[in-house]
């Protein structure tokens, strides 16, 4: 009874923290499917009747008399024309003439008899019918018209609730982890004074908005406050555990080694905040938030993308592709090749890298273990397997791009994305293969064929559900998968599979743990009374994955917020103003292009940075005589090098996190008295497959000519 009652107090705190991120997340989903939805009420509208859109509103009755009489009125202007000619004596004016006078009359009548034929033939295709068809196409539409409006809304309150729980977790992304009390005691003090900022910040903004002149109203109102009491609550938090450490912390530290345990927020923010506070723009962060605001569709999809992981990492799809490549008993090299490869495509339909190796790189590193890889090259090829997909369709962050720069369409980067992603595949095998320890065998087993057919088999169902929603959507609301649509269909999709798996799956669940990201691979019996019974319910699915959705959203939708901050900072130090706006030679701009990429992937997000490369860089590149296509090409691969890349080296910070810093510490403990290559290798290979891919996206193409 007492664990009954602990368990449903976990779930009521779970869903207490989720719910606000949750009903934002579907909403933005019900709001996307109804703008396809209403598009095709309108075309079945007009398909059931002719001219549907003289039908969505009553018509007006028409003001003039149809049944005028002519000689009447003609008499009366006539008598007007001349009281007029009388009182004002117009000099060498020429009277009315009648006869014009008439046919202007007998021309207006006509109008108005077809104005009142056309009111009598709207009003009379006006049926029963026909309201109760417009009553919920215009219902959608009005649907769709305030959710556009409340966009914006949305987008602070999913920042500041996520951002809170994140905050509350200690779930921000830091070089590493909080485990002394000098580290939650660093850490916490500069959150605070982060937090401290940020409200001074949006403080100011509000002061600076409300004293302008310029009447401030509705959801621009609305988000000022929205923003001063969000962040009041975090900072009030922030104060609270730097008050108060936890009693499990380690004690003692370093003082210096905890200043990698700051998250990489709370950097950003001192460092932009500190900057405007000294140049007398105290609210240059809040300015920076709020535009951020303006492209809330595109961020909103962030965070869709993030619960599309999350889904995914709670489905046994992963698992069972895996099982597929088990009975070929492929070395551990080879597999991690075709695990990287293969991992592009979900990777492009999760949105960036970092998001995939949040989901599913806790599986891809337990498979290549159990295939008898090293933990180096597992933990390489777990970095790694999110960043050969972001060029690929749909990828958000090459949606963003074409969003920011009229130069370049999503057609023609995903067109040059494929080519780049079969180049960095390349590279990584032949690295892969090079550099593998022992001889490179390839072996039959026996029984490949009834194996592998076996492991075909459930991915069978999978199949067929993914062909039913794609095509239910498509036929139903004319929507297709592809970089528009893939944030709304995909939670739809996966819903539908964890739906399916939780109806028939009786026996042998793979067993996850869902907070800390480990996998277990323990298969336990379960009876078809444990699942009715809500112990693996659907419901405690979508829980679980909102709930760690929310962690993760706070983290990268704060770091993209004081990313954005920095390239304010960037731009108004006027920092780009030390590069040429052009250069003679093009090799020269690309070279310097090329480090300056690699740097701002360094210590950026994607998306933030996208937006500081679109506002200040991209211009350089394109009067330096560099193509658009080929620029952003080359600003992909640098920027997933530089994710890669210490001092910072995101996707390997989020590796660490979904496999332990248990398996970092024995990587290193195992490869130790290994030549050189070996004892670095988590971090080398990445390095050098992306760094050789990077000077070949750059440079071979000038030597061909592509400009």
């Amino acid at each position: 009874m007492e664990q009954t009652l602990r368990v449903g107090q976990r779930t009521a705190y779970e869903w207490l923290a989720a719910l606000p991120a949750f009903l934002v997340l579907v909403f933005v989903v019900i709001l996307n499917t109804s703008h396809a939805m209403h598009a095709q009420l309108l075309q079945l509208g007009e398909n059931i009747w002719d001219g549907y859109f003289q039908l969505r509103t009553d018509p007006v009755l028409p003001s003039c008399n149809p049944a005028m009489d002519i000689d009447a009125e003609l008499a009366r202007l006539m008598a007007e024309s001349e009281s007029a000619d009388d009182d004002w004596d117009l000099l060498d004016s020429e009277p009315a003439d009648p006869s014009v006078m008439r046919q202007s009359l007998v021309a207006a009548q006509a109008q108005c008899v077809e104005k009142h034929a056309f009111y009598d033939q709207t009003a009379g295709r006006i049926t029963p019918a026909v309201r109760a068809f417009r009553a919920v196409e215009l219902s959608v539409a009005s649907f769709g018209e305030f959710g556009m409006m409340a966009q914006r809304i949305m987008l602070a309150v999913l920042v500041l609730i996520c951002g809170l729980t994140a905050l509350f977790r200690r779930h921000h992304i830091a070089l590493r982890p909080m485990e002394t009390v000098m580290d939650y005691r660093v850490a916490s003090f500069a959150q605070l004074l982060a937090s401290g900022i940020l409200f001074y910040s949006v403080y100011s903004f509000r002061q600076v908005a409300f004293t302008s002149g310029v009447e401030v109203t509705g959801q621009h109102a609305v988000l000022h406050h929205l923003w001063i009491v969000g962040f009041a609550f975090i900072l009030l938090l922030s104060l609270y555990q730097f008050l108060f450490i936890p009693k499990d912390a380690i004690p003692g530290g370093s003082f210096f080694k905890a200043q990698l345990s700051v998250p990489l927020y709370s950097t950003m923010c001192i460092i932009s905040g500190t900057y405007f506070i000294l140049s007398g723009h105290s609210a240059g962060i809040g300015i920076y938030l709020n535009q951020m605001m303006e492209l809330s569709q595109l961020f909103l999809n962030v965070g869709l993308y993030v619960w599309i992981g999350m889904l995914l990492k709670r489905t046994e799809l992963a698992q069972v592709v895996f099982n597929v490549f088990r009975p070929f008993k492929m070395p551990a090299e080879l597999l991690a090749v075709v695990v990287v490869a293969i991992a592009a495509i979900p990777t492009a339909y999760t949105g960036a890298s970092g998001i995939f190796v949040i989901a599913v790189g806790g599986l891809i590193y337990n498979e290549l273990r159990r295939a008898g890889s090293r933990r180096q090259l597992a933990l390489a090829a777990t970095a790694m397997s999110g960043s050969l997909g972001v060029v690929l369709r749909p990828c958000l962050l090459v949606v963003i791009i074409a969003a920011l720069n009229n130069e370049v369409t999503t057609d023609q980067l995903f067109g040059w994305g494929v080519k780049v992603f079969f180049l960095t595949t390349m590279l990584f095998a032949t690295i892969a293969l090079f550099t593998r320890r022992g001889p490179m065998t390839l072996e039959t087993p026996e029984n490949l064929l009834p194996e592998f057919l076996a492991a075909l088999k459930p991915l069978i169902p999978y199949t067929i559900i993914i062909a039913l929603t794609l095509a239910a959507y498509a036929l139903a609301l004319n929507a297709y998968l592809d970089e528009f649509s893939a944030p709304i269909i995909l939670p739809v999709l996966l819903l539908v599979i964890l739906i399916y798996e939780r109806i028939t799956k009786e026996k042998a669940i793979l067993q996850r743990e869902n907070l800390n990201i480990d996998y277990v691979e323990t298969r336990l019996e379960k009876s078809w009374s444990d699942l009715r019974s809500g112990n693996d319910s659907i419901e405690k699915t979508i829980r679980e994955a909102t709930t760690e959705t929310t962690g993760h959203i706070g983290a990268l939708l704060m770091l993209m917020g004081l990313s954005v901050s920095i390239g304010g900072v960037v731009e108004r130090a006027e920092l780009m103003s030390l590069v040429p706006t052009s250069f003679d030679s093009i090799w020269l701009a690309m070279a310097l292009l090329v480090a300056i990429l690699v740097v701002i992937g360094m210590v950026m997000d994607p998306y933030g940075a996208v937006i500081l490369v679109s506002a200040t860089i991209a211009t350089i590149a394109y009067d330096s005589g560099i193509n658009p296509v080929h620029f952003w090409m080359v600003t992909l691969v640098a920027f997933e090098l530089g994710y890669l890349s210490p001092p910072v080296a995101l996707n390997h910070l989020l590796t660490r996190q979904v496999v332990g810093e248990e398996e970092v510490r024995l990587a290193a403990e195992e490869s130790r008295g290994m030549p050189f290559w070996y004892r670095h290798e988590r971090i080398l290979l990445p390095l050098v497959t992306m760094g050789i891919a990077l000077i070949i996206v750059a440079f071979v193409p000038l030597m061909i000519g592509y400009n």
